[in-house]
């Protein structure tokens, strides 16, 4: 009996292959909190048997796997069903962060019509970032698995086409429904709708998290990227990203370093670049300012393009949105 596990992250993929759990295991690098969402276009090419069209690095789901992880079973050339195809077991592992939810949505959402694949489809769900344990330990986990269903399909169809909208309010409508088929996608969308600007400071929890450890005295940017671990929604990319443009905007709540510096020179690391908080930060902090009363908002949550005209935000002690 052949065995494939696909994992949610390819950290789980890589411990779960070094566990020797299963003949291949393999892992998605995607990430769909915070930038604007792939469209389904580019992700249906990265799944694709690779061609002329995969001409950057990353734009193949295998890109990043190495060479002798997919022996007898075909190259790091060959496409996601294909690959499928060729298993007689396939299970999902689904780490419990926001991100892993979301990626596990968006992957049955996709494998929903090809019932070939979805009959000998199981899911693993984890308890803890399977990364973080060895492998010894992994090897001699016994979860259980379970099969997919229609209920699982629908229900992650649902979650996903309502992430991609336009508007928060269908993810916002599925916490009011019974989601207990996929027992972690309620506190997922919960803190990913926390990071949709405040209903009053106009920024989301993650970013909130960044100038409170500003405040607490953490100057070196790589430390004030670990408050995100706190929520463990953004990882350290995103969290990198977030710090970088809470500083470029025109009326910044941080500053990163000297202000004459060129961003394009900064870096993680350099021994000058230090991060202050702003006036705006300082009043942001106290929840006695709006981010967006001084600059246009540049950014996506899920599907929703969020603008100064078009700001929807949450409430975070309501836990509701409001509307722009």
């Amino acid at each position: 009996m052949s065995h494939l596990i696909l994992a949610t992250n390819y950290l789980a993929a890589n411990a779960l292959r070094q566990a020797g759990l299963a003949n291949v295991a393999l892992g998605f690098y995607l990430r769909f909190v915070w930038r604007k969402l792939p469209s389904e276009e580019q992700l249906l090419m990265g799944l694709d048997r690779r061609s002329a069209k995969h001409c950057n690095p990353g734009d193949h789901w295998l890109d990043h796997v190495g060479c002798g992880s997919l022996e007898g079973f075909g190259t790091r050339d060959i496409g996601l069903f294909e690959l499928c195809a060729k298993f007689d077991s396939i299970e999902i592992w689904v780490d419990p962060l926001p991100n892993d939810q979301l990626v596990l949505v968006w992957l049955l959402d996709l494998l929903r019509p090809y019932k070939e694949i979805t009959t000998k489809l199981s899911l693993v769900h984890t308890d803890d970032k399977v990364a973080n344990y060895a492998r010894e330990s992994v090897a001699k986990w016994r979860l259980p698995a379970f099969k997919v269903t229609d209920n699982h399909l629908v229900a992650a169809s649902r979650a996903w086409r309502a992430y991609q909208a336009e508007t928060p309010e269908a993810c916002f409508d599925l916490l009011m429904t019974d989601l207990a088929i996929l027992p972690r996608l309620r506190s997922a969308l919960i803190a990913v709708l926390e990071e949709l600007p405040d209903s009053v400071t106009g920024l989301g929890a993650s970013e909130m998290d960044l100038l409170d450890y500003v405040n607490e005295g953490y100057t070196d940017p790589g430390r004030v990227c670990e408050a995100c671990w706190l929520r463990d929604v953004f990882d350290e990319n995103d969290a990198s990203d977030a710090l970088l443009e809470l500083a470029e905007y025109s009326t910044p709540p941080v500053l990163l370093g000297d202000p004459s510096f060129d961003n394009d020179d900064r870096y993680f690391g350099r021994s000058e670049w230090k991060v202050t908080l702003t006036e705006l930060g300082r009043s942001l902090l106290a929840r006695e300012d709006d981010m967006w009363r001084h600059n246009p908002i540049k950014r996506w949550w899920g599907g929703t393009e969020l603008t100064n005209e078009r700001l929807w935000r949450w409430d975070r002690e309501t836990r509701s949105l409001v509307k722009p």
